[in-house]
């Protein structure tokens, strides 16, 4: 399952990606000498126009070839010698193009990456519907979020289950959050049971402050690990999914709600954790990695501990309309590039660890817990990791379509391009810190295998 799962992926992205560049450079009256799904030589093709399509040995990208564009990289690339005959320019040539043009071909891999993620959250929202939590259990009251006049919902006792809120019961928490948010400005009573109370809160007329108040509170969830990240703390603590955290260094943990707040305290601090797995109680170590979280009251951000773990929630879906899952494919397509960069932006002032990064075998393990889960989270993390995909690539690295584009973005501003040497010769860098990166990444999978 994993190893198709990996193969689905990668070959599914990569195709993608290079369907952007071949479309665009088509597009434009550019050249197209070869399109690859691979990297290195050549294990199978057939040529079709003037176009040789080929299946590559190294399965860890793809690459579009175009006449006139830098034929001394793309020999590299493809494995074979460089080539000391000077190419005559041809007016199909990339390099002959406008500089829009070019920049529209370097730029085309990266937006099908990112409509190919939009498209397939939407497409996941409308056909599986909009996802909730099925429970209204109260897990916490978020103080620093809510509105004037609604501090009243601080006394709502946690682990009561959400019953009523004004005239309408609720069944799930998509329900409440909705509920809440769409509540006619004024008195609202919200009622609970198990134990029974109730509350009366005075809704704002203001949409941005309903949008808080349907933020401030959030369902109780078990502390119940779903999915553990590979490479992360909890991996390499023997955490494994379904395991239930009963203590945090002794204390009891009554929902996930209380284990977050513990571990986001504990930063480089090992930590005992007590579980429970397969009806036996044992006792594992971690120690929480630096990362940063949104501090619900604040809105700011600020360094925590993190371990790498998933709670597990059970869901309900509601159908929605084709309106409705564009707008949600968008939100999901936004909020995870925002998740990606914030990741790099960690990575680069120290906010998470390098040890966080990981390689195809990250990648492939990744690829097989999404596809057990269903066709739904396999679809969402292909989405997810096109995001991730496109992101890296607009990386300004020679070799990556974002040293392309700076390539482009220096010649706009001296009026000339650079030389193919130059170009060759920061591509060269630009490969060598590639296959650094990748080797890194290699590296920490290998340790985080033999427990290191």
């Amino acid at each position: 399952m994993t190893i198709i799962a990996t193969i689905v992926v990668l070959g599914v992205l990569i195709f993608v990606h290079e369907l952007g560049h071949f479309a665009a450079a088509k597009s434009v009256g550019i050249e197209v000498q070869r399109f690859s799904i691979g990297l290195g030589p050549k294990i199978w093709g057939f040529q079709r126009g003037e176009t040789e399509y080929v299946l590559s040995v190294i399965p860890l990208g793809g690459y579009v070839k175009m006449g006139g564009m830098d034929d001394e990289v793309m020999d590299r690339i493809e494995g074979g010698a460089v080539s000391n005959e000077p190419r005559k320019p041809g007016p199909r040539d990339f390099d002959g193009k406008p500089l829009w043009a070019r920049a529209w071909v370097i730029s085309a891999g990266v937006i099908m990456n990112m409509l190919f993620a939009l498209v397939t959250y939407a497409f996941v929202a409308g056909f599986w519907g909009a996802s909730y939590a099925e429970t209204t259990q109260l897990g916490t009251v978020r103080a620093g979020l809510l509105p004037a006049g609604t501090e009243a919902l601080q006394d709502l006792p946690l682990g009561s289950s959400i019953e009523r809120i004004g005239d309408t019961e609720v069944e799930h928490w998509g329900e409440v959050r909705r509920s809440l948010y769409e509540a006619v400005p004024g008195p609202l009573t919200i009622e609970t049971r198990d134990p029974a109370a109730s509350v009366t809160i005075r809704v704002p007329a203001d949409e941005e402050q309903r949008a808080l108040l349907s933020a401030a509170l959030d369902y109780w969830s078990d502390p119940v690990i779903a999915q553990v990240a590979p490479g992360s703390p909890a991996e390499r603590g023997g955490i494994e999914a379904g395991d239930r955290v009963l203590a945090v260094d002794g204390v009891p943990v009554r929902s996930w709600w209380d284990l977050q707040s513990m571990i986001h305290e504990r930063l480089d601090v090992e930590t005992t954790l007590t579980l429970q797995r397969d009806g036996a109680e044992l006792v594992r170590m971690v120690t929480p990695e630096r990362s940063t979280a949104t501090d619900p009251d604040t809105g700011e951000e600020r360094v925590v501990g993190a371990m790498g773990i998933v709670p597990s929630t059970a869901r309900v879906t509601e159908r929605i309309t084709v309106g409705q899952a564009v707008v949600a494919g968008w939100n999901q397509t936004v909020a995870v590039t925002g998740m990606i960069l914030g990741f790099l932006r960690d990575l680069v002032t120290g906010g998470v660890s390098p040890r966080s990064m990981g390689s195809i075998v990250t990648i492939g393990e990744a690829s097989g817990q999404a596809a057990a889960m269903g066709m739904d989270m396999f679809l969402s993390f292909m989405a997810l990791f096109s995001v991730n995909l496109a992101v890296l690539n607009l990386l300004p690295i020679p070799v990556l379509d974002g040293g392309h584009l700076l390539f482009l973005a220096i010649e706009a501003v001296r009026g000339r391009a650079l030389s193919v040497e130059q170009r060759l010769r920061w591509s060269n860098v630009g490969f060598l810190i590639v296959m650094g990166i990748m080797i890194w990444a290699l590296g920490n999978d290998m340790l985080r295998l033999f427990g290191l």
